[in-house]
Order: structure tokens, then sequence, then C-alpha cells
């Protein structure tokens, strides 16, 4: 497996190595088992406040959601890819509207910054 690959899209093929071999749940089920258990492992890890720990289980919790998405035979990295572009194009429209009223984006509190995401998402 090419270390070079990003890392969502070396994780989603080493889980389809590994399925290729047997080495897979039988459905998706179990993943969301495992889901939820990443997700509490990394609540205690940050509730015990040690940043490694943090980033092993945030790792381990990412490592599942590929899983997920294989199991969904959605690519992760374009899934990601997509989400980071309707993000970007959502926040462009949020600053344009605070430009529009003579205001930085900056001196906005986070309440009237999501009132205008909220108005700009349900545009879409």
């Amino acid at each position: 497996m090419p270390k070079q690959l990003p890392a969502l899209l070396r994780a989603y093929r080493m889980q389809g190595k590994a399925a290729a071999v047997g080495f897979d749940w039988p459905n998706i089920e179990p993943v969301w088992k495992k889901f939820d258990e990443e997700v509490d492992e990394l609540k205690e890890a940050i509730a015990h406040g040690d940043e490694s720990h943090i980033e092993e289980e945030l790792g381990d919790l990412l490592f599942t959601i590929v899983n997920i998405s294989r199991f969904l035979k959605a690519n992760p990295e374009d899934a990601l890819r997509w989400t980071i572009e309707k993000f970007e194009r959502r926040f462009k429209q949020v600053e344009a509207a605070f430009s529009a009223q003579g205001r930085s984006i900056a001196d906005a509190s986070l309440e009237e910054m999501d009132e205008i995401w909220d108005a700009v998402k349900a545009d879409e």
C-alpha cells in the first residue's frame, strides 16, 4: 500500500484488502457498534486530557468512519472533498453577507454567523 496516498484513501484501500481475505465484519451493524465504542473512547481520552491518547482515539474513530464508508460503497476521500467544497461555498456566502452589511465576519457573534449560515444552507 503506497504510503504517499492520502490517509483516508490509504485506510479505505487497506480495509478493502483485509476484507478481500475475509478479515471483515459480515455487515455494517458491528461497524456501527465499533463507531459508538470509538466515540466513547475518544470522549474518555478527552476527559483525561492526554493529548497523545486523544490523537490515537481520534485516529481510531476516523478509521472506523472509513470502514463505514466502505460498507456504504462511498469513497471517503471523495465524500470529504465534496463536504469541504460545500463548506467553503457556504462560508464564502456568510462572509459576503457580512461584507454586504459593511461588517467584518470577525466582528460578528457566533449566533449571527449561525443565523446567516442557516439561511445560506436553506437556500441551497
